[in-house]
């Protein structure tokens, strides 16, 4: 039990963790950004390295390598994104009444630079553990891709919650293509293509005869699975979600707090100038 209990903690731990300090880092003022996405593609390289290192180690310790490794990779995909250094060259809301193939070229002129790079590294990965024992780290990349990509199209369609607390104020732009509804038709499709995939993964993790370094491996990446499909049921369920991370947002909080009190300062010294003329 243990040789499951353990995987599965570690997954949602890294999962939550690194989830809030991408939260944390893309609510940060702007001028921080060239820091955050410098360590952010130092972690890209380092995850890179990780997931060519451990393809070919089929240890316990070489499946908890892997998919951290994985995550490390994914993050800068996500920090790259809210950031703004990689999105798209459409930087401007969609305009009202906009609909249908019109509106959805808009969103893919938004997104087109993150959408490349997230195939681009999904190609990387795959190249690099390609005919090796460990695949974790590829493994981990698709379900993050196709959860993630799943997620953005539920979206783009309309569902109960939105969530718009986690888009930053500098890409406010994003919430024009985010529609507002009980339901779409894509949402019973993805949940059920990903909870067979979630099935088909614990089947094969608690299969007779596993071995422990698969059994680690597949237990964390079924993990992963499960949380991106209660990820998407939040979507639907009338139940908020940002308490999850709010030790993240509380950077946009103290941001505000900052950009107020410049303002309040600058009106005094106006007021102070204008008295002295």
């Amino acid at each position: 039990m243990v040789e499951y209990l353990l995987p599965a903690l570690f997954a949602l731990f890294l999962w939550w963790f690194s989830t809030g300090v991408v939260i944390y880092l893309d609510n940060l003022p702007v001028r921080t950004f060239r820091w955050s996405m410098l360590g952010g593609t130092v972690g890209l390289v380092v995850g890179l390295y990780g997931v060519a290192a451990t393809s070919g180690d089929t240890s316990v310790s070489g499946a908890y390598l892997a998919f951290t490794s994985a995550l490390l990779v994914w993050a800068w995909v996500e920090l790259s994104y809210y950031t703004n250094y990689l999105t798209g060259p459409r930087q401007i809301s969609c305009p009202p009444g906009c609909s249908g193939w019109r509106h959805f070229g808009h969103a893919l002129q938004s997104n087109i630079y993150h959408e490349l790079a997230i195939i681009v590294l999904g190609i990387v990965l795959a190249l690099l553990t390609w005919g090796d024992g460990n695949l974790v780290a590829l493994w981990t990349f698709l379900v993050l891709a196709w959860m993630h990509e799943s997620a953005r199209i539920n979206v783009f369609l309309g569902v109960r919650n939105l969530n718009e607390e986690f888009v930053p104020e500098h890409m406010k732009f994003l919430r024009s293509f985010m529609r507002r509804r009980p339901m779409n038709l894509f949402f019973p499709f993805s949940v059920s293509v990903s909870t067979v995939a979630l099935v088909l993964l614990v089947q094969a993790a608690v299969a007779p005869g596993v071995d422990a370094a698969t059994a680690v491996g597949l237990t964390l990446v079924a993990t992963l699975m499960a949380l991106a499909i209660l990820e998407h049921w939040f979507l639907v369920i009338p139940m908020p979600t940002a308490f999850l991370w709010h030790w993240g947002l509380k950077a946009r909080d103290r941001n505000a707090d900052q950009v107020a009190t410049k303002a309040a300062d600058a009106d005094v010294s106006s007021s102070s100038s204008s008295s002295s003329g």
